[in-house]
């Protein structure tokens, strides 16, 4: 049987976000964010987050649900925020047999990976929104910014994502690569064990997200 792979959070087909007012101008500290800002409410039940991970011989993937967040808009131009997630919402989607499913899920929120029981949430502060010039209509439009925080640990982020403010909403959608062992997530890395062979498990995962924010 297949040893419990890493898993997480952060995916697979992202929902189609509509086409929303692009960001623009130039980047937004987070100073900007915080004057003179309008905050929009996520949504959780129509917001998506989805994770992917691999180790050498297979791979898992599965979702999680946002709890709680709040975006910050400026001028139709997303300048900040925060998002949470609920750590004991982690599902693998594409493990079908009860007994295997149940061993994985175990490992999985267990102290060797994400320890829900004491770490109960994760989440993204926005720290800075930087727009990506000549992108298309259709394409990622900025860079965002900001900490990702997992098991209480607090490591800087970066990643592309298409942004749009249009009628009362946001909506933003990409994909960010993460590194777990920034986060004390060591189990079954070549990064910190020697011989472990085709049982490594890759150190970096994805997190897929479609977020919308409302007033």
């Amino acid at each position: 049987m297949k040893k419990p792979l890493f898993s997480l959070l952060f995916a697979t087909t992202l929902l189609v976000v509509p086409t929303y007012a692009i960001v623009s101008g130039a980047p937004f500290p987070r100073s900007a964010a915080s004057k003179a800002a309008t905050p929009y409410k996520l949504q959780p039940q129509l917001s998506t987050l989805g994770w992917e991970a691999k180790a050498v011989t297979h791979g898992h993937n599965g979702t999680a649900q946002f709890s709680a967040g709040e975006l910050l808009v400026t001028d139709t131009q997303l300048v900040g925020g925060t998002v949470t997630v609920d750590m004991k919402t982690i599902k693998a989607t594409d493990i079908t047999d009860a007994e295997t499913y149940g061993k994985f899920m175990g490992h999985l929120t267990s102290d060797d990976f994400f320890a829900t029981a004491k770490h109960t949430t994760a989440s993204f502060n926005i720290t800075r929104v930087t727009p990506i010039k000549g992108a298309a209509a259709t394409a990622n439009n900025a860079t965002i910014t900001g900490e990702l925080t997992i098991k209480g640990i607090t490591k800087p982020l970066s990643f592309p994502a298409k942004v749009g403010v249009k009628n009362g909403v946001v909506a933003a959608t990409g994909t960010a690569t993460v590194n777990r062992t920034q986060y004390d997530i060591k189990y079954g890395s070549k990064s910190f064990f020697d011989n472990i062979g085709d049982k490594a498990i890759y150190d970096d995962f994805t997190l897929s997200f479609n977020v919308i924010a409302k007033q």
